[in-house]
């Protein structure tokens, strides 16, 4: 499959190959739903907390005698159906978090990238660089090559300059070749890509 490359002004510069093993696949959604699901669950923080009668202070004495009242009878004030009682099978602090083959992540992964290229939401940039932090200069650029909408941009390796440029455009994330997960692709209706991270991603996924 072959796709043009830019450079930051959003002119061709030439043409490149993508690889079929990583680009040219089948997408599996199955395999994409799970790893999705896994990457949301991994990211809860799992503090949620909540007292149960066992735990709210008060009670202890029974309210009223057990019979001869008219009343229902009571146990204690910290019932849960009493107010300020505790919470019937209150949550607790938990790890939400599970592991997925690897196997199966490399597929979502490779679905994912094919599916962006098959719908042509592949742009590939020569060289992302900046030599300065300027918001301005990176929006710029995201309209010249057609991507000034929701966007991933991927750049071979950490760029302060390209990360600061980016972080106050609310629908646009910078991440780096090793770091790039199936929900970030997902979410993001373009893909910008640095030519040396294409490089890197073929070389690990290929």
């Amino acid at each position: 499959m072959q796709t043009k490359v830019f450079d930051m002004a959003g002119k061709q510069v030439g043409e490149i190959e993508l690889s079929d093993a990583v680009f040219g696949i089948e997408p599996n959604e199955a395999v994409v739903h799970d790893v999705v699901k896994n990457h949301l669950a991994n990211c809860r923080q799992g503090t949620q907390s909540a007292l149960t009668r066992a735990e709210v202070s008060g009670g202890g004495k029974k309210p009223w005698r057990q019979k001869g009242t008219g009343r229902a009878r009571q146990g204690s004030t910290r019932a849960p159906q009493w107010t300020h009682g505790g919470i019937v099978f209150a949550p607790k602090p938990r790890d939400y978090s599970y592991t997925l083959n690897k196997k199966v992540k490399r597929l979502a992964m490779k679905s994912v990238l094919s599916a962006k290229a098959q719908e042509e939401n592949i742009v590939v940039i020569d060289s992302i660089k900046m030599d300065e932090i300027k918001t301005k200069t990176f929006k710029n650029f995201l309209n010249a090559v057609n991507a000034n909408c929701k966007a991933l941009v991927v750049t071979a390796e950490n760029d302060e300059i390209v990360v600061k440029s980016a972080a106050n455009i609310p629908s646009v994330l910078v991440t780096f070749a090793n770091l790039i997960n199936v929900y970030d692709i997902l979410n993001a209706k373009k893909l910008v890509v640095d030519k040396a991270a294409l490089a890197k991603i073929e070389e690990v996924f290929a």
